[in-house]
């Protein structure tokens, strides 16, 4: 009677109790140099093209980031006030604010401030003459007026 051999090209998962091979089959450990993880495994090199870079870079991406519209704020003064007095507001009530006349209004980007500012009539509407830029040491001087 002929005796057949099975050899298993799969790495087997350990499950804790080793189960004894069969008479003639060698074992992962045995198997040359190959180790259990590697066993019936095969690995393919493989090369990937270089690829060209397909957006624009530099200055064309800037130019997409200058375009973007920032909501600007201007604070005159401000002024806190009992709600009682606040619903008795009506057209024509004056409400005084912390700032005297010629002090500089607030310019925010975002509610981050951004400058100060003189609030000048031109054509008769309201703007504002730019006075300091916040935030950097070099733009803590003054810019200088016409």
């Amino acid at each position: 009677m002929a005796e057949t051999q099975t050899v298993q090209s799969e790495p087997q998962q350990a499950t804790g109790a080793e189960t004894p091979p069969a008479a003639g089959t060698e074992t992962p450990q045995t198997a040359g140099t190959e180790t259990p993880q590697t066993a019936g495994t095969e690995v393919k090199q493989m090369e990937l093209e270089q690829v060209a870079p397909t957006q624009p870079s530099g200055q064309e991406n800037l130019d997409l980031l200058l375009d973007i519209q920032m909501p600007i704020t201007v604070t005159l003064g401000k002024a806190q006030i009992p709600l009682k007095k606040l619903l008795q507001l009506a057209p024509g009530a004056v409400l005084n604010l912390d700032k005297s006349v010629g002090q500089p209004a607030e310019l925010f980007v975002q509610d981050i401030p951004f400058a100060t500012a003189d609030v000048v009539v031109v054509d008769n509407n309201f703007a504002v003459r730019i006075r300091e830029l916040l935030g950097t040491e070099e733009s803590k001087t003054p810019a200088p007026t016409k």
